[in-house]
């Protein structure tokens, strides 16, 4: 699990089960929209890098339901992970202004009328 989208994988599975540890891999297959297989692969890697502890429901009528507990270190790679993404998103918004700066600039030097639109300034103003 190393590639952007298998980081973004587990940092949304760390969130989900630090929220809803009682959660069923069906129900995270659902929440998250990634397929029951990958869902049980990441909790196995999870388990195995020691992030997450896997315990049986002792009271349950259902003896196959569980509870993902994050450990410490799950704990540490979620703010890890958080941290990451936090940076990937701030860069993204940067590139998205400077994209909207030009789209702005462009419309003012076509037509400056197509500019006047009150819903639009509004929202340039929310931005810049």
């Amino acid at each position: 699990m190393n590639t952007l989208f298998d980081n973004e994988i587990r940092l949304n599975m760390l969130k989900l089960l630090q929220e809803e540890p009682e959660l069923t891999q069906r129900e995270m297959n659902q929440k998250m929209g990634v397929s029951l297989g990958k869902i049980n692969y990441c909790i196995s890697a999870l388990t195995k890098k020691g992030m997450i502890k896997v315990e049986r429901f002792k009271k349950s009528e259902n003896k196959s339901a569980y509870m993902y507990r994050l450990t410490p270190k799950g704990f540490e790679e979620l703010a890890s992970l958080t941290v990451s993404f936090l940076k990937i998103r701030i860069a993204e918004y940067d590139q998205i202004k400077i994209e909207i700066k030009q789209l702005s600039d462009q419309i003012n030097k076509i037509n400056p009328e197509l500019g006047n639109d009150p819903e639009l300034m509004k929202n340039l103003k929310n931005i810049y």
